[in-house]
Formats: C-alpha cells, sequence, structure tokens
C-alpha cells in the first residue's frame, strides 16, 4: 500500500498510509487554514546547528499537522465555541537545505533556482522590497482567526528564535484579511477572490456538490499529486510529504485600476456601469460570474459550477478576463481540459494593508494608490508546470487563450499580466452589449496596476523531517 496521489483522499476514513501522510504534512496545503491575521517572518541561518535546533523545537513544540487541522475544523462545527489552535507553517529555500548542509534537497529545478531567476517579467531585483535582496533561507507563517492569538503564537516563535543565537529576522510581512458586505473574502480592487480551488478531500468535494452551486459544469476534485511530493530528506518519503510553495508580494493601485474601470465604461458602454470592472475581471464585485449574466446578484453563494462554453466569442466574459486568463475551464484551445487542470494550483492568498475606506463603497478617490495589496501564496506540486506556467503562459501571454479567426489576440491578464520592461499593453475586446457578437469592439485595456514588489520558492517540508533534525 502507498500514499493515494492518483485522486482526491477521504481523511476520515483514509488508508494506513494516508493517515500517516496526514499527520506528518503540515496545515494549510490540502485545506485552506482560516488566517485573517497572519505574520511572515523572514529568516537567515547563521549557524547550521543553532538552525536546526531551533528547526526541531518549533515542530515539537508549536506546529500542528493535517489532521490536527482538520479534526480541529470538525470539532468546531459539532461546538462553534470550541476553538483551534493558531497555524504555524514553515518553508524553506533552496539556500535554506544548503546552509543547513542537507544533502536530500528537493529536486525541482525552478525551486532550486530561486525566483530571482525566473522570467517573468517581474520587475528588477532592485526594486523589490530590500530583504528579498539578499539570501532567505526560511520562511515562517503565523496565522489564526484572531489577533490575539496569532500575537501570542508570534511571540513564542520569536522566542524561539532570539533563543537559538544562530537564526536572524532578515524581514516580516503583516497579512490582514478583508471582506465586503457579505463576509465574503475580497482583494483590494473590491472582488470576491479565492472562490474557485482545487479540492483535495472527498468531504470537500461533497460539500462543494451538494452545499453551493455543484459541480455539474466545474469539477473541483483534484488528485493529491497536483499539490504534495514525497519529502527527499524526511525519514520515510514514501508516507512524509511536503509541497512547493510560492510566495510573492503584489502591490495593488486601487485609484488607478478604479479609474480606469470609468473609463473603460465610458469607452464600451458611454456610462459607469459595473460591468466594466466584471468584464476585466470576470466576476463583478459580489463574485457573480460575467459570463452566466449581465449584472451581478448571483452571490448566495458565489458560483464556481461555470464554464466558458456558451461564450466562445468572449462576448460575455472576455477572452482578457483576468479569470478567464487564468482557469480557462477547459476553454484555453491549446490544450485538452485535463491538460489544462494540471496547471491549477491551491492558492491560498492573504491581503495586506490597512484600509480606511469601504472597497465598495463605489468612490474612486478615497482609494489607496500603495501600501496595499495581496500576499500571493500558493502550493505546487511542480512550480514549472503550475505557478511559472499559469504566469508566463496564461497571465503574460498576449495569445492565449486562442481566439476565432478574425478576432485580435486578447492580450495580457490586466490584473495579474506583466509585459517585458513594462511595455505598453495590448488592446482588449469589449462587447457593448452582453452576448452580442456584433457588439465587440476594440478598446485601451486599463494600465498595469499590480506591482510585484518582492517573492521566493520555498519548500513545506514534512514535519518528520523537521522534527529529525
Amino acid at each position: 500500500m502507498s500514499v493515494t496521489l492518483n485522486s482526491p483522499i477521504s481523511w476520515k476514513n483514509p488508508s494506513a498510509d494516508d493517515s500517516t501522510m496526514l499527520d506528518n504534512l503540515q496545515p494549510n496545503i490540502i485545506k485552506a487554514h482560516v488566517r485573517e491575521f497572519l505574520t511572515l517572518i523572514f529568516l537567515r541561518f547563521d549557524d547550521k546547528e543553532a538552525a536546526k535546533s531551533f528547526l526541531r523545537a518549533i515542530s515539537t513544540t508549536l506546529m500542528k499537522s493535517a489532521k490536527q487541522h482538520l479534526m480541529e475544523i470538525e470539532a468546531f462545527k459539532a461546538k462553534p465555541s470550541t476553538p483551534g489552535t493558531p497555524y504555524i507553517g514553515l518553508g524553506l529555500t533552496d539556500e535554506g537545505y544548503q546552509a543547513l548542509q542537507i544533502a536530500q534537497r528537493p529536486s525541482d529545478p525552478i525551486f532550486r533556482a530561486g525566483m530571482q531567476k525566473s522570467d517573468l517579467n517581474d520587475p528588477d531585483v532592485s526594486r523589490w522590497d530590500s530583504y528579498f535582496r539578499h539570501p532567505i533561507h526560511a520562511v515562517v507563517l503565523v496565522g489564526d482567526m484572531l489577533n490575539d492569538t496569532k500575537v501570542t503564537a508570534h511571540d513564542q516563535v520569536v522566542a524561539l528564535i532570539q533563543a537559538s543565537q544562530g537564526v536572524t529576522i532578515v524581514g516580516t510581512q503583516d497579512g490582514l484579511g478583508l471582506h465586503n458586505d457579505n463576509r465574503e473574502g475580497i482583494e483590494h480592487f473590491g472582488y470576491v477572490d479565492g472562490r474557485s480551488q482545487p479540492l483535495f478531500l472527498l468531504e470537500d468535494i461533497d460539500a462543494e456538490e451538494n452545499a453551493t452551486d455543484g459541480i455539474a459544469n466545474w469539477d473541483p476534485a483534484f488528485p493529491l499529486e497536483q499539490v504534495i511530493v514525497p519529502d527527499p530528506a524526511a525519514p520515510d518519503p514514501a508516507v512524509h510529504f511536503g509541497s512547493y510553495f510560492v510566495y510573492r508580494k503584489l502591490e495593488q493601485n486601487v485609484r488607478r485600476f478604479k479609474r480606469q474601470e470609468l473609463k473603460l465604461a465610458d469607452r464600451l458602454f458611454g456610462s459607469d456601469d459595473e460591468r466594466a470592472g466584471a468584464m476585466v475581471v470576470g466576476r463583478f464585485e459580489d463574485g457573480t460570474p460575467v459570463t452566466m449574466q449581465s449584472e451581478d446578484g448571483v452571490e448566495s453563494p458565489v458560483p464556481n459550477n461555470f464554464n466558458y462554453f456558451s461564450d466562445k466569442s468572449g462576448a460575455k466574459c472576455p477572452f482578457s478576463g483576468h479569470i478567464r486568463k487564468t482557469n480557462p475551464r477547459g476553454s484555453g484551445g491549446f490544450e485538452n481540459s485535463a491538460g489544462e487542470r494540471k496547471h491549477l494550483m491551491a492558492r491560498r492568498g492573504q491581503t495586506y494593508g490597512v484600509r480606511t475606506d469601504n472597497p465598495n463603497d463605489g468612490k474612486i478617490e478615497n482609494k489607496p494608490s500603495k501600501y496595499v495589496g495581496l500576499l500571493f501564496m500558493a502550493f505546487n506540486s511542480d512550480i514549472g508546470n503550475q505557478f511559472e506556467f499559469t504566469q508566463k503562459n496564461w497571465a503574460n501571454n498576449p495569445g492565449f487563450p486562442a481566439v476565432p479567426t478574425g478576432f485580435p489576440p486578447p492580450g495580457v491578464d490586466p490584473v495579474i499580466g506583466q509585459t517585458k520592461q513594462d511595455a505598453a499593453r495590448p488592446d482588449m475586446e469589449g462587447a457593448a452589449i452582453w452576448g452580442d457578437p456584433s457588439s465587440l469592439k476594440t478598446v485601451a485595456t486599463v494600465p498595469q496596476a499590480v506591482k510585484m514588489k518582492g517573492g521566493e520558492y520555498f519548500f513545506m517540508p514534512s514535519l518528520a523531517f523537521l522534527s529529525s533534525l
């Protein structure tokens, strides 16, 4: 028997090897952990033995397993007054493994090279936040639903770091959840975010099918092999697993984006129309997919059971729409649906920055232009075929997805797409009348309003590895 990798699993009725894997896997990988308040602590190892002692101590005294996390969720569902414990996650860079002199390092070549070597049209490293310009060996994530418990856990982590006398904090980053009036998580442009996720647990797939809008048009079930890989340095890689963790800090110029939404509406409709923003993102602010209807209002629950097969001309959701570019749902035109699905990843993003305005108040000039954004975080089993493929071949590629003969190229993703050296962004196609291909017109797209401020690739190893150091 071995760990089930070619399908989702049941955490309540796992095989023996699946159970061992869950006992040693970090939380937040196969199921998101609540982290309304979050702090990331970036570390440098100055002394190998001190660093190993720190990693051993944090894994055995403060960290929990994926199985414990799932049990805490179940206990909370049964009795909402039952508190869980904070999330503490830990990732190592390839340089971190080398500083620890671990011979069996994770083998992903892009992980080993590091994000600075990636060809993603990112800004020059000299423009990244200062601590990303120097070696980072590890990251610790500390998060929870309540700030008080997050702060307590954070202080415990810092105490272990200070006691090690061989580990240095080189940078920190706070995250803070952002919500609309329906308590749905949103990003700083004001749109519901994180709705469409790969699901790896049979219990979650059953809930998606029976407690939301269903799964007939989009199957959210994904195999475990799309998010976890054997931990090569663990005592038993056959049952001890980890995951590649992508981290990118993305600053959002909300005022610029909202101004350009208004200009786009004027170019397309000659009026202020919420559909212009929905055409850029692919959803209205409340989460209603613009491919489903021409106005908002389908938000309870926020839909995920849709595809683009009835929108072959892009007259409902433009081919350039952010969520269509980054998950074409079988309509990309260059691969079959099974091939496209292999590029999707488990996203665990978190907003950062403090707002004094209401993100959905309809105003523009009170919106922030800097110091707020998204901490993009995602778990991968293959960075090149998942995160980097999505960013390079889909978001940054003006020729993706495929369009009907005679149509202009879609252009880059208007939200996260990046052009070389900030070159001009291609125009976009949009329909003045929803669903009417004869009303399609070519207009200037929104200028770049998201700036990458730094990032790195990490490997989240098994608890068995960390405790064995």
